[in-house]
């Protein structure tokens, strides 16, 4: 915490650019095949939330800001350093020298500013929740639209090829770390102009989002054959140390069991998502394993909008329902934390003292008589065909807790969806669902990424209107020092577990596999996995 206490207020660079410009002295060559969980949605990062698209972004695109290997802490990466003003509303990035797109464009400020300019001017088509959900959380408005009043970004301003400004119209404590995200990467401007359209009617499917991604990164764009595979290749004109494989190639497979097949066939070098039953025969077939450190959270989110989850007794009787040892037992691997708030305890803000909410069944019955809803029936989605970091196997997730919450004389109306698109965009993006599975894996370390997140503003995931603890978050987020922050959040953390907008069940522990012939992967517990590092054979 101390280091990223430093790194946001002024920070140097101290990557090792020699590679740039060379054609790879040293590089081990051949393909680096990796097995994720689905497909991307689409190759525009700065429309994405799901962790498949940013896998494939980390490797096409940088941020001006990255993390520090294998830790949730900000580091340079575009800008070599940064310095805030006093009052936390200006920054003041001077960035690398000599960085190309991989069109061989110029990355400079201008090209910075044209980002952040892009994103604010959003037309209102690209501005819900199931596009640019990011940008909306985190910088909470944009130019037009309902929250123009409300936007945190101001300007940018290119006072050198490699200077750029940028300035806020409120205090952002996490606004270095916030920078760290995919969808916060810097894109070609040439690209974008030529290819993405953003008042598309689908900017899913433009000709960018499809086979145009144009970034910085150790690989560039090669092919994307949607349901197979996305290939990349080095990009030899890296400004950085160049990668070590000739391409990368990355295909889904939806089944934890398959993808860890993949990997002891040697059908792939390494996969994501172990399930916990498959860590132990792989470590016996001489594969390595690698776990990542907790930085996660798996809830069970209600939707006030639908009757009677807007009552709270309603709300008590389900989490009292809960067993969640016995969830974590049937679902989750081994290392995963219970969960008693919607952070884990590393971040700061977490409160060892906030409501829990014990394994009850009696006192569920009785908390749904007084609410009048005894033998209520409640919608309660979840997804299939994908396994995530906070939730490796989510029928296996969901048919303990609906057991559960059965065992309580509730009547529960499964409904499933796909992950990709549906389940996301009917959760996010619409009010037409009930209880649902969903969860979050860190993308830096600041409390506003968690519960900021989740509960800053009204969204029709959760279906409420609380401003009591949409204004403790915004008054929070605005203070400069983190550790002025940490009393205030952990209040919000308290104030939210009384409210109880959903329960949170785990901090799953992610494992991934490789075979035997796989070196130099850095496990993140961010998921900031760049694998010009990697090497095979």
């Amino acid at each position: 915490m101390a280091a990223s206490f430093a790194l946001a207020g002024c920070a140097e660079s101290e990557r090792d650019d020699t590679g740039s410009g060379s054609s790879g002295d040293g590089a081990s060559g051949g393909t680096f095949v990796f097995a994720g969980a689905a497909d991307p949605v689409l190759l525009d990062p700065a429309f994405a939330s799901d962790g498949e698209t940013f896998r494939v972004a980390r490797q096409i695109f940088e941020g001006l800001v990255g993390t520090e290997p294998g830790t949730a802490d900000p580091a340079p990466l575009l800008a070599k350093s940064w310095e805030p003003s006093e009052d936390g509303l200006t920054y003041t990035f001077e960035l690398q020298d000599g960085v190309t797109f991989h069109d061989g464009s110029e990355f400079n400020a201008e090209a910075v500013c044209f980002n952040f300019d892009r994103w604010y001017n959003f037309p209102e088509s690209a501005q819900g929740g199931d596009l640019s959900y990011y940008y909306g959380a985190l910088f909470r408005g944009f130019a037009t639209g309902p929250d123009a009043d409300a936007a945190l970004y101001s300007s940018c301003e290119a006072s050198s090829d490699t200077e750029a400004v940028i300035t806020l119209n409120e205090p952002f404590a996490g606004f270095i770390s916030a920078l760290s995200l995919p969808a916060f990467s810097m894109q070609s401007p040439t690209a974008l102009q030529e290819y993405q359209d953003d008042a598309a009617a689908n900017v899913l499917t433009t000709d960018y989002s499809t086979a145009h991604p144009t970034g910085t990164g150790p690989f560039k764009f090669d092919e994307w054959d949607r349901g197979s595979s996305v290939s990349l290749s080095r990009y030899d004109d890296y400004w950085g140390e160049v990668a070590l494989v000739d391409e990368v190639r990355v295909v889904p497979i939806a089944d934890p069991k398959a993808r860890a097949t993949a990997v002891e066939n040697g059908e792939v070098d390494g996969a994501d998502l172990i399930g916990p039953a498959d860590i132990a025969p792989l470590e016996d077939a001489g594969m390595q394993v690698l776990p990542r450190d907790p930085f996660t959270v798996l809830y069970l989110g209600f939707n006030q909008k639908q009757k009677p989850l807007d009552d709270l007794r309603v709300r008590q009787a389900i989490a009292h329902a809960i067993d969640k040892d016995a969830v974590a037992s049937a679902s989750l691997p081994e290392g995963s934390e219970i969960a008693t708030q919607f952070m884990p305890p590393s971040v700061a803000g977490w409160n060892d003292s906030v409501t829990e909410y014990a394994y009850d069944p009696d006192l569920a019955r009785d908390l749904l008589e007084q609410a009048g809803a005894e033998g209520a029936t409640i919608e309660f989605n979840y997804p299939t065909d994908v396994s995530r970091p906070y939730m490796p196997s989510p029928a296996d997730t969901f048919n303990v807790v609906r057991s559960q919450l059965e065992a309580v004389g509730l009547k529960i109306k499964p409904t499933a969806d796909v992950w990709n698109p549906d389940y996301l965009g009917k959760i996010q993006g619409t009010a037409d669902h009930g209880i649902h599975l969903l969860g979050w894996t860190g993308d830096y370390n600041d409390t506003d990424n968690f519960v900021g997140v989740f509960f800053g503003t009204e969204t029709d995931e959760w279906g409420f209107d609380n401003p009591e603890i949409f204004s403790a978050l915004r008054e929070a987020r605005q203070i400069p020092v983190v550790e002025d922050q940490i009393p205030l959040y952990e209040q919000i953390n308290a104030d939210v577990m009384d409210f109880l907008p959903g329960v949170p069940l785990a901090h799953p522990a992610p494992s991934l596999a490789f075979g035997p012939d796989v070196s130099g992967y850095q496990p993140s517990p961010v998921n900031d996995e760049v694998w010009s590092t990697v090497s095979v054979g």
